[in-house]
């Protein structure tokens, strides 16, 4: 399955009670009671991924951001979905959270690890997450609720060659919930799920990829949605690109919309619709489609290297092998290597990537 390798957690985290506003640094390992709501049913269990950079700056350490004001919207509507409405006052500002992530970075205890990123040219993973720290397991909106927020750097996510097989017969979230385009905790048991299918089918897959929430209807009248844990990127031959627009089954990626502007900035043709599943499957078979790339935080884009086809009764109608000659393929590396570059300032952001700095 999909996850990261060099991976080494910061040596703290820090704990944000929402009802008092206090905040303090806990050890790496500080666990929260076992008899809550969110251990026992998944209860005011939100999450965020953020990207981060640190450098050397003229005044010092720096931390660098791409288009965080999107991470933190996505953040808030998890938080507030997990609330009763009372409690949505309790939902932090986004200016707020911009402070606590940056008094835990910036923090004493994380000095030396900020350090070494720094010096390594590391890539740097924040993990904000909720969790109720009240000692009860009632079926009810959380009472204690608290941010704790850890952060890692780490070598690579995904990566590349990898394996996929399309999965008809599950689906990750419900539209008519809205859960689909939050990072809930809710939504990840399905994906795991599905890669468990994904392998028995192909035992060396690592994702899955989705179909919507129509299992009734035949297989190739529905919508392609997500990979089980980011976003599908669909590249075609004669440097087009699909982009599958946000919709209450996806979750609306931060990464997906630097990858294509940098994409249109190198000349490629991005579109943004939807993709039947009967699309990509005649598409895959005539060799029109060069991979389907997966895009989020932690990876930012890794293209496919083949992607078995199933139908309704779980048959194979075929396996969509990439190409890489093609000159698509080829774009996608070069925005990948770029999306990095901009965090490095190495690279001009394009249109659509802005980029926040600030000291540690």
């Amino acid at each position: 399955m999909a996850g990261f390798t060099g991976i080494e957690w910061a040596p703290g985290q820090l704990r944000h009670a929402l009802v008092s506003g206090t905040t303090e640094m806990l050890p790496p390992d500080a666990g929260t009671p076992a008899v809550s709501r969110s251990v026992h049913y998944g209860l005011f269990l939100a999450f965020e991924g953020i990207r981060f950079f640190v450098r050397r700056g003229a005044g010092g350490l720096e931390v660098v951001f791409v288009n965080l004001p999107r991470n933190l919207e996505r953040f808030r509507e998890g938080i507030r979905y997990n609330l009763d409405h009372p409690q949505h006052e309790l939902v932090p500002t986004a200016d707020r959270l911009v402070e606590l992530f940056l008094g835990y970075l910036g923090h004493e205890r994380l000095r030396p690890f900020v350090e070494a990123m720094a010096r390594d040219g590391a890539q740097g993973y924040l993990r904000p997450f909720t969790v109720d720290d009240d000692q009860s397991i009632g079926v009810t909106f959380p009472a204690d609720p608290v941010i704790r927020i850890v952060a890692a750097r780490y070598t690579s996510y995904l990566g590349e060659p990898f394996h996929g097989v399309t999965i008809p017969w599950l689906v990750r979230a419900v539209g008519v919930n809205g859960t689909g385009r939050l990072k809930l905790g809710v939504n990840y048991l399905l994906s795991v799920k599905a890669v468990q299918a994904a392998r028995q089918v192909r035992p060396d897959a690592t994702t899955a990829l989705f179909l919507d929430d129509h299992p009734e209807r035949p297989a190739r009248d529905r919508l392609i949605t997500e990979w089980d844990t980011s976003c599908a990127l669909v590249a075609l031959r004669g440097g087009r690109v699909v982009r599958i627009p946000d919709s209450p089954l996806i979750l609306p990626s931060v990464t997906v919309r630097g990858i294509a502007a940098l994409l249109a900035r190198d000349g490629v043709a991005v579109e943004e619709r939807d993709m039947s599943y009967g699309e990509l499957v005649d598409r895959a078979l005539a060799g029109e489609v060069v991979t389907v790339a997966s895009i989020g935080t932690a990876g930012i884009l890794n293209r496919c290297t083949s992607l078995t086809l199933l139908g309704d009764d779980r048959e194979e109608l075929g396996v969509l092998r990439a190409d890489p000659d093609a000159d698509t393929y080829a774009a996608l590396g070069r925005a990948r290597a770029a999306y990095w570059d901009v965090y490095r300032g190495e690279v001009e952001p394009p249109e659509g990537m802005a980029v926040q700095v600030y000291p540690l």
